[in-house]
C-alpha cells in the first residue's frame, strides 16, 4: 500500500436506484480526506458496462478519459461478460493497485450480494456487508426469518411468488385477509428505497398492489399494518458493532414511499428521536442484535416501528447500504452521536481492511 490509500468508488449500476447511487457517489467523493486517500471512480452504466476514469461522471459521454474496463451488459455470451468483469477486477487489483473498493450501488446488483461476491472472488477488500448479509438484507422474507430466529419482535407477514400467485390467487387473498386484515402493505421482496410499495385497504387494492409489486420482483411480501412512528438506528462495526442514537422519520406521505423519500422533499427527520431514555436504550440494543442476526459488517441502518398506542417496538427492516449523502439519515445519526462524516469514512475503510485481513487467515485447502 502506498503513501495514500487508493479507494475504488463503484457507482451507478444496473438498478432502478441508479440515480440515487449517483447522488451518493458525488456526495461521498467530496468528503474524503484527500491527504489520506486517492479516489479511483468506476462508473457502471444502466446496461452494465464498467467505465474507469479520472473523475466521477454522470454518464460516459461526459468524460473523454473514460475507458471500458468490463462489460456485464449481457451483450454477447454470458461467459464473455463474466471474463470481462474478472479481467477488470484483476486490473483494478494489480495494475492500478486499488487498495479497497467502496461500492456505492443501491438496490439490485449493488447491495444484494452479487458485486460483493465478485470482490470476494477477486480477493479485494471492500466496504460494507459481505455476501450473506447483503443477500439476506435485500430479501425481506429471509431477513424476517433471521430476525425471528434472533427473537426480535416484528409484524405478521405473508409472502407469495408469482408462480404461486397465478395458481392459487384466491387462497393467498384469504390467507392475507385472515392473518393480516386491512389495511396491509405490499412490497417486492427484493428491492430498496420503497420502490413498488403500496398500501391496500380492501381486496381489490390488495390484488392491484400485488400485481404492481410483481413488476419489480418474482416474490412479494405482504405485511400487517402497524400504526407506528418510524424510527431508525445506524449501526457501525464488524463483530462488535455499535449503535448510534435513534432518529425519527416524519413522512410527508401516508407512508414513507419512494415519493416521500426522494421526490416531494417534504419529509423531515427528528434527531434524536423524541422518545424516552429507556426506549432509546432498548431500540439501540435491538439494532445491534439485528445487525448480528444478519452477520453484518461495516454498516447498516436498522428501521423500526414504535407503536403509538402500546409503545411496543417492532423491527421493520435492515438496509445494508443506506443512503450516504451528508444529509442522509445514516451519517446524520452518527454526526449527532459524535462521529463526523470524514471520521465515519475512515472507520468504514478501517473495518473493510480488518475484515479482509481476518479472512486472509482462513485455510481454503485440506491438509493431506
Amino acid at each position: 500500500m502506498g503513501s495514500k490509500i487508493r479507494v475504488g468508488l463503484v457507482y451507478g449500476g444496473k438498478s432502478g436506484e441508479h440515480e440515487v447511487s449517483l447522488s451518493t457517489a458525488f456526495a461521498v467523493s467530496k468528503e474524503f480526506d484527500y491527504s489520506k486517500y486517492e479516489i479511483k471512480p468506476f462508473y457502471i452504466t444502466k446496461q452494465g458496462q464498467w467505465l474507469a476514469g479520472a473523475t466521477l461522471v454522470e454518464a460516459p459521454q461526459k468524460a473523454e478519459d473514460l475507458r471500458l474496463v468490463g462489460d456485464a451488459s449481457g451483450q454477447g455470451t454470458t461467459h464473455a461478460a463474466l471474463f470481462s468483469i474478472f479481467a477488470a477486477l484483476d486490473g483494478i487489483k494489480h495494475e492500478e493497485q486499488i487498495d479497497v473498493m467502496f461500492p456505492l450501488l443501491h438496490g439490485t446488483f449493488g447491495e444484494d450480494g452479487t458485486i460483493q461476491g465478485l470482490f470476494e472472488m477477486a480477493n479485494i477488500p471492500y466496504v460494507g456487508a459481505g455476501v450473506l448479509a447483503s443477500s439476506v438484507g435485500m430479501d425481506k422474507v429471509f431477513m424476517k426469518k433471521a430476525f425471528a430466529d434472533a427473537g426480535l419482535p416484528q409484524c405478521v407477514f405473508r409472502y407469495v411468488t408469482k408462480s404461486e400467485w397465478l395458481k392459487q390467487q384466491e387462497f393467498y387473498l384469504m390467507e392475507c385477509e385472515i392473518a393480516l386484515g386491512y389495511p396491509c402493505f405490499v412490497k417486492p421482496a427484493n428491492l430498496g428505497s420503497s420502490v413498488g410499495v403500496s398500501k391496500a385497504n380492501n381486496r381489490q387494492e390488495l390484488i392491484d398492489a400485488i400485481q404492481y409489486a410483481f413488476r419489480y420482483d418474482r416474490k412479494v411480501i405482504i405485511e400487517e399494518f402497524i400504526d407506528g412512528r418510524e424510527v431508525e438506528v445506524a449501526v457501525l462495526g464488524n463483530e462488535e458493532p455499535k449503535a448510534s442514537i435513534a432518529g425519527e422519520i416524519i413522512s410527508s406521505n401516508d407512508f414513507y414511499d419512494y415519493k416521500a423519500k426522494y421526490i416531494d422533499g417534504k419529509s423531515t427527520m427528528a434527531i434524536p428521536a423524541p422518545i424516552t431514555e429507556d426506549q432509546m436504550n432498548e431500540v439501540r440494543e435491538m439494532a445491534t442484535r439485528a445487525f448480528l442476526a444478519l452477520d453484518g459488517s461495516g454498516l447498516s441502518r436498522i428501521d423500526f416501528f414504535l407503536e403509538r398506542t402500546t409503545g411496543k417496538w417492532y423491527i421493520n427492516e435492515a438496509n445494508t447500504l443506506p443512503g450516504f449523502t451528508p444529509f442522509s439519515m445514516y451519517p446524520l445519526l452518527w454526526r449527532e452521536t459524535g462521529l463526523s462524516y470524514k471520521d465515519l469514512l475512515d472507520e468504514l475503510l478501517a473495518l473493510a481492511f480488518a475484515r479482509h485481513a481476518e479472512k486472509q487467515q482462513l485455510q481454503f485447502t485440506v491438509d493431506e
